[in-house]
């Protein structure tokens, strides 16, 4: 084909070329204007998230947050440093007790006798004596160490010790 037939197939074409050609262009343009639509619903709507509530700015708002969650941060990691203080500190207090009431003498009316144990969480302590008598009363302390002590115990004295120890 040489170019005259073409012009001479556009020319006795040409009314269905700009009626191709108008269709095309108000599709455009409908195109166009549904876009230009949707842009300026989001527009409004991004102007009214940024406004946020009562007229706050989002963004300020998002930055308030965040400091806060900062804070919230800071503050765990502080409490967090306090327990650990705090479990060390625990670790030595006492926290396990048995106690162990007897009658030291067979003449004597009641348990007025007693032993205990006072230990921590690494059975160290002390146990506390009370012989009681009709003449006197005797108190003693033994030391604790791990568990066991450098004095001889009586049996009520290793009753206690027992019953404390076994406590979680």
């Amino acid at each position: 084909m040489d170019m005259q037939q073409v012009m001479k197939i556009v020319m006795d074409n040409m009314p269905f070329i700009v009626i191709g050609m108008a269709i095309g262009w108000l599709i455009l343009l409908g195109l166009v204007v549904n876009q230009a639509m949707k842009l300026n619903y989001m527009k409004k709507r991004y102007r009214k998230m940024m406004a946020g509530v009562d007229g706050a700015n989002l963004e300020r708002m998002l930055m308030g947050h965040i400091d806060e969650v900062r804070k919230v941060v800071s503050e765990n990691q502080r409490i967090d440093e306090e327990n650990k203080r705090m479990n060390e500190l625990l670790q030595n207090a006492i926290t396990r007790v048995g106690v162990v009431r007897f009658r030291a003498f067979d003449d004597m009316g009641s348990d007025l006798s007693y032993a205990v144990a006072l230990l921590d969480s690494h059975n160290n302590g002390v146990i506390l004596s009370s012989i009681f008598g009709r003449e006197d009363s005797r108190s003693y302390v033994k030391p604790i160490q791990a568990g066991q002590s450098t004095y001889t115990m009586t049996e009520e004295e290793e009753q206690a010790l027992h019953d404390a120890m076994k406590q979680q």
